[in-house]
């Protein structure tokens, strides 16, 4: 009893929520306790968030199961007689029948489609060392997919709102940025600052100068920074180049009719760009006189 307790434990706060106990149970309510299962009865689970193994970390990890055998038990649902689809722990299977092992420990565990693609996307955050693009789309699945709220994936994942939302923001990078980051030649703090980048081009030359200069991160920033800035005065001249035109023809135009009208002519505007033109009459003859002139 011992034993399981430390597993439930070692399970983290979010998977220990999705999987509510780490003795399953049948559909009678009676424990289920951990068993083994012949690996020729698994097969993989079609929904693994998880397309890419190392191959390298998976050899070490066969030759550690050849030693110790598998330590963490895998999560499987029966689909049929002798017949069983894996939930949770792809990679300790693959690695288990690299080994040469017959059967593997596993906990059977009820579940339907919808709950067994959220057990492996939080399984996978929690226990692999995804990469972030990985780690991203399992998110967005997890918000899409299982219809999850950004909060309740927080909970799930042990992960506070604002770095569920730092991975996400990957996924708005151009593609090769994205394919840069899953193969380890940029990190995710490069990542992070290129986002700020306002322009696909200015991202991508800058992802090329990273590669070809091996930029730090802190370099990467402040060229962020400077494009930024350089965007923002580019804007702001062109505004007041705007703003300038406007005014002139404005004081032309208000020229024109106060020689025309023989009387002061002003004009306002206003933040939203709409504004008003007025005239100045000096009594009840003046306002004809006007009027005769603009309605002849």
């Amino acid at each position: 009893m011992k034993e399981t307790t430390t597993k439930k434990n070692a399970l983290g706060r979010g998977l220990q929520a999705l999987l509510q106990d780490s003795s399953y149970f049948t559909e009678k309510g009676e424990i289920n306790p951990l068993r083994e299962t012949p690996i020729e009865q698994i097969e993989v689970n079609p929904l693994q968030p998880r397309k890419t193994f190392d191959e390298e970390a998976l050899n070490e990890l066969s030759e550690s199961i050849k030693v110790h055998g598998v330590i963490q038990p895998l999560t499987i649902r029966q689909i049929g007689p002798n017949k069983y689809q894996l939930i949770a722990g792809e990679r300790r299977l693959q690695a288990s029948r690299r080994a040469g092992l017959k059967s593997v420990p596993t906990y059977i565990r009820i579940a339907d489609d919808q709950q067994m693609l959220e057990m492996a996307l939080v399984e996978n955050i929690q226990r692999e060392s995804l990469n972030p693009i990985e780690i991203a789309l399992s998110y967005q699945r997890l918000l899409t997919e299982c219809n999850l709220k950004q909060e309740t994936l927080g909970n799930r994942v042990g992960k506070n709102r604002a770095t569920v939302n730092n991975y996400l923001r990957l996924l708005k990078l151009p593609p090769d940025i994205q394919i840069a980051l899953r193969d380890q030649r940029i990190s995710m703090g490069h990542a992070r600052a290129l986002i700020n980048v306002g322009t696909m081009t200015a991202q991508l030359g800058i992802l090329e100068e990273i590669i070809k200069q091996d930029l730090s991160v802190r370099k990467v920033e402040e060229l962020a920074r400077n494009i930024s800035n350089k965007s923002q005065a580019a804007t702001s001249h062109k505004k007041i180049n705007t703003n300038a035109t406007f005014s002139s023809m404005l004081e032309e135009i208000t020229t024109k009719l106060t020689n025309q009208l023989a009387t002061p002519v002003k004009a306002r505007t206003y933040s939203q760009g709409n504004g008003e033109i007025s005239i100045t009459f000096s009594n009840v003859q003046d306002l004809n006189r006007i009027t005769h002139i603009l309605f002849p």
